[in-house]
């Protein structure tokens, strides 16, 4: 179904998008510094729920995104477009009732999540939160139409829009911080700005005649129970493992810092760098959605599960590469964060480790996808949700509290996940009836 140029077509801007989002997450870093440590730590706090936010939104894009990439592989044109507007219609009800939330109870949810914090610190994280709670509606637009957009094997658009949204908030941010000299206002105006921009861009895009799937006119945004439910199916379990993993990451955060300065910061440091490791096989990930959806829509059963290896395959050539620059240079890239001597030897002991740990990785994390793709999203969210606290977490407090391993010991606890994970979701793919994946007519 999908040639070589195809999956390249596909492919290659996803990782072009991952790649823009990490560096441009660095650039706004920097900038927010500018304004002082206050902002930096109010901005930290506010972008430590927006990430939650931002997730719960992905998963329900990838719900959408299953079910119109399953219609497209049965070439139902008609039922594709009718999924594109129940995946807008519920983001954007989710989005907005998250904002009225977050508007309503600014301040008051703060406190709650965060306890006392420095007041300077709680003035920037409130102005910051407002700013970030009108841009959610908005973002929920862009991730829904950037998933349709995905789902249809066209994820070049999807690349250019975050471009420019990307540039858009970078360009606002120095004129805004550098040249006029705001506060924290500087950075969250911008933001706010670009995904108001990215999402009116895209939902112009997406009701183009010419698109397989398409918003066709208000009707298709009527509340329809069987699309929603085959979206939540896949949108909920997703939404939940994502967000069980942020508040597992958030656990491990507080076990290190209990660790002292050259810990918290190396732990830092090694956890930027290794974002990068991590890029092919998110890209490669997003891509299965639409592969595997397509061909189980299809009735390709076979081919479904002979993509899904192909691409794992391209996902460990991929990651000899940046695993092998990472191992060979770790020093030299660990040395740009300016940090001790002992903070900096641990930083390039815990990327060398990663590095290696990293053949684990694609079978415990791209081979879900494939399963998200044929609604097996509950087994993916089960599996990741126990691992993650059993072991993760567990063997993490383990190795750090009874056995003193110091911050390594969250490494031995992650690897141990992940190959918890890896040998389950290898044998569920060996096993899978995909035939049971299809969405229903």
């Amino acid at each position: 179904m999908f040639t070589r140029r195809d999956l390249v077509r596909l492919l290659v801007p996803l990782m072009i998008e991952q790649i823009l989002a990490v560096l441009v997450g660095m650039a706004d870093v920097v900038m927010v510094a500018v304004v002082g440590e206050a902002a930096v730590s109010g901005v930290s706090l506010v972008d430590s729920i927006s990430i939650l936010v931002i997730q719960m939104l992905a998963a329900l894009a990838t719900g959408g995104s299953v079910v119109c990439a399953q219609y497209i592989g049965r070439k139902d044109e008609e039922k594709a477009c009718q999924a594109a507007g129940q995946l807008l219609l519920v983001t954007t009800l989710v989005s907005a009732t998250v904002t009225a939330a977050a508007l309503g109870g600014n301040r008051h949810l703060l406190r709650l999540i965060f306890g006392r914090v420095d007041p300077v610190v709680m003035e920037n994280a409130v102005t910051y939160f407002f700013l970030s709670a009108l841009s959610y509606p908005f973002l929920a637009v862009y991730n829904s139409c950037a998933a349709l957009y995905r789902a249809m094997g066209n994820s070049k658009i999807s690349m250019y829009a975050s471009f420019a949204m990307n540039i858009l908030n970078i360009i606002g941010n120095a004129v805004c911080i550098l040249g006029l000299h705001m506060g924290v206002e500087g950075v969250g105006i911008p933001t706010l700005l670009s995904r108001a921009f990215a999402a009116i861009l895209m939902l112009i895009l997406i009701q183009q005649p010419k698109n397989i799937v398409r918003i066709q006119d208000l009707r298709s945004l009527r509340f329809e129970k069987h699309m929603v439910r085959s979206i939540l199916n896949v949108g909920i379990p997703n939404g939940m493992e994502n967000t069980m993993f942020q508040f597992g990451k958030l656990f491990l955060q507080s076990l290190v810092s209990s660790l002292g300065t050259v810990a918290i910061a190396s732990y830092a440091v090694s956890c930027n760098l290794v974002t990068f490791e991590y890029l092919p096989g998110n890209a490669i990930g997003l891509g299965i959605i639409t592969i595997v959806g397509q061909c189980i829509g299809a009735g390709e059963w076979e081919q479904a599960k002979s993509y899904t290896k192909k691409l794992i395959m391209m996902n460990y050539i991929l990651l000899l590469f940046v695993c092998t620059v990472m191992i060979l240079f770790r020093h030299q890239v660990v040395g740009i964060y300016n940090l001790s001597l002992e903070a900096s030897a641990t930083a390039a002991d815990m990327l060398f480790l990663h590095s290696f740990a990293m053949v684990m990785w694609p079978l415990a994390f791209v081979i879900p996808y494939a399963l998200r793709a044929s609604f097996d999203a509950s087994f993916t969210m089960y599996v990741s949700v126990a691992s993650m606290w059993a072991f993760r977490i567990g063997f993490g407090y383990l190795f750090v509290v009874v056995l003193k391993q110091g911050v390594l010991g969250v490494w031995y606890g992650m690897f141990i996940d992940w190959a918890f994970r890896a040998v389950v979701f290898r044998l569920r793919l060996r096993r899978f009836g995909w035939k049971k994946g299809m969405v229903n007519a």
